[in-house]
């Protein structure tokens, strides 16, 4: 499928239809339409005032990584169609909603209308582990958002350099987020609750130098700090390689999606 995606994806610590949520809530109104062929701008977010949950011509399984905060790795499972069929998917709540409601009525809205079934396995795979450095975070202002919009993480490219400007943000979003720049998923061991804004500037490696070829001479643009350095530096955090326990989300059962 070639379509440009620009995600404003926006999200919440919450796992959807986890059997443990006994009466998730959901949207008074839902349309869901095959997306136009020509449709390019992608994406999935809650529109402003809190009461709307989009997503614009987006397959299926896509929806699903974003919604429970994983790698599309970790999505595993389901018919081809979940790759291949886009769907633009408008959820109307009954007032405005905060974004862990709207993301549960998301996730209520897969299941009544794809008719999702879905269990989780655990596996042991390569990951990044996100602690707080040994002098402790840093330049992370706490602030609650006022509705589900507020929360979002901006960005800004030059080349291989990078700007991020996060807000109303909780940690293991921004871990979340980071990760799907990265080649392994990230877990958030910070320990650090409620919402945050700050900003973070890094600059990529150069690919022959990710690829692990250390003979390869750096980049005049990749002068700034790596990523690694900037979390300690900038945000007091810590980012180590490791190998440990990982969510794989496998699919049971999808339908294409019932009539509006």
């Amino acid at each position: 499928m070639n379509r440009v995606c620009i995600f404003l994806i926006y999200a919440s610590l919450s796992f959807g239809q986890d059997p443990r949520i006994a009466v998730p809530p959901k949207f008074e109104v839902a349309t869901i339409k095959p997306s136009p062929p020509n449709q390019t701008a992608c994406g999935m977010n809650p529109a402003p005032g809190g009461e709307r949950y989009v997503a614009a011509c987006l397959p299926l399984r896509m929806v699903i990584w974003v919604a429970h905060w994983v790698k599309p790795t970790q999505v595993i499972g389901g018919p081809a169609w979940l790759d291949t069929d886009a769907y633009d998917i408008v959820g109307l709540a009954s007032r405005p909603s905060n974004i862990d409601e709207l993301h549960l009525m998301m996730q209520s809205l897969l299941t009544d209308r794809f008719g999702l079934r879905f269990h989780h396995e655990t596996k042991e795979m390569p990951v990044y582990v996100l602690t707080l450095d040994r002098n402790g975070p840093k330049n992370l202002k706490q602030q609650e958002p006022a509705n589900g919009s507020d929360l979002k993480i901006d960005y800004e490219r030059d080349g291989l350099r990078r700007k991020w400007n996060a807000k109303f943000a909780p940690i293991a979003f921004f871990a979340w987020r980071l990760s799907q720049f990265m080649d392994r998923p990230i877990i958030d061991q910070t320990g650090l609750k409620g919402n945050y804004t700050f900003d973070l500037a890094f600059s990529d490696e150069p690919p022959l130098r990710a690829l692990g070829n250390t003979d390869a001479p750096p980049s005049v643009e990749a002068t700034g700090a790596t990523i690694f350095e900037a979390l300690r530096d900038q945000l007091g955090l810590k980012l180590e390689r490791r190998t440990g326990p990982v969510d794989v989300i496998v699919i049971d059962q999808a339908q294409r999606p019932t009539e509006n």
